[in-house]
């Protein structure tokens, strides 16, 4: 008796009159670099693609967390088996609305973001919630470095993890500067209103911003050139 054959998942593109192309295009555009939704409108217009800057909004939306989902998974797959790397923890405020809210955000040694995560407080509770679901997805680890905040380290103590906690002057600064990118697209964006679009976006940014972050200050010209061009290869191949 034959084997019958698997029948592949439906193709996320196919109630859409755009090609798979152009939605990853824009997903990309508006993602990766600080541009409002218009000005994503208008740039795909001087290329001869008419779209409304609501389309703009409705494709990210849609198509921005299975293409954050895809990076995600590889990189967790390749990175499972390395045990010693070094975690750097900070939490940043972003205004919703006029309210305080806070922004958890876990980086790796090399600079990639692992997690991101939206509270409304500061305290032990959420810094514990943050660490178990970044530890439930990542594995375990070598160290973690955090700054001052008291809720860090009971929320270790809680884990049983409190002697790899490093603090120290300085020592956080890969974190600090990874928000940088994040602030830039707060901006273009004129703030957030919701909580839940303030975390969806904030997950999808950071795995995008992971798969584009060739570290091109560090190689030259011709290594950045080669992995420039894997980079948007590997991201076309998301669209199959």
């Amino acid at each position: 008796m034959s084997r019958k054959s698997r029948a592949l998942p439906p193709s996320p593109f196919r109630r859409f009159n755009s090609s798979p192309e152009v939605i990853w295009l824009v997903v990309m555009m508006y993602v990766r670099f600080p541009l409002s939704l218009r000005n994503v409108e208008d740039l795909l217009f001087e290329r001869g693609i008419d779209i409304c800057h609501e389309t703009v909004r409705q494709w990210w939306g849609r198509f921005g967390p299975i293409f954050a989902g895809d990076i995600r998974r590889q990189r967790v797959n390749r990175m499972r088996g390395f045990r010693h790397w070094r975690w750097h923890l900070d939490e940043m405020y972003v205004k919703l609305n006029g309210e305080m809210v806070y922004l958890w955000r876990a980086v790796d040694h090399e600079g990639e973001i692992l997690e991101s995560f939206v509270t409304r407080t500061r305290d032990k509770a959420a810094a514990l919630t943050f660490m178990k679901k970044t530890l439930k997805r990542h594995g375990s680890l070598g160290a973690i470095r955090t700054d001052g905040l008291r809720s860090y380290r009971a929320a270790m103590k809680d884990l049983g993890n409190q002697e790899k906690q490093e603090v120290a002057r300085w020592a956080n600064n890969r974190v600090e500067n990874s928000h940088l990118p994040f602030r830039r697209r707060e901006r273009a964006m004129l703030r957030f209103r919701r909580m839940k679009t303030l975390q969806k976006f904030a997950s999808v940014h950071a795995n995008v911003h992971n798969h584009f972050n060739l570290e091109r200050h560090l190689v030259d010209r011709k290594t950045y050139k080669q992995r420039r061009s894997a980079a948007q290869a590997e991201w076309q191949s998301f669209m199959g």
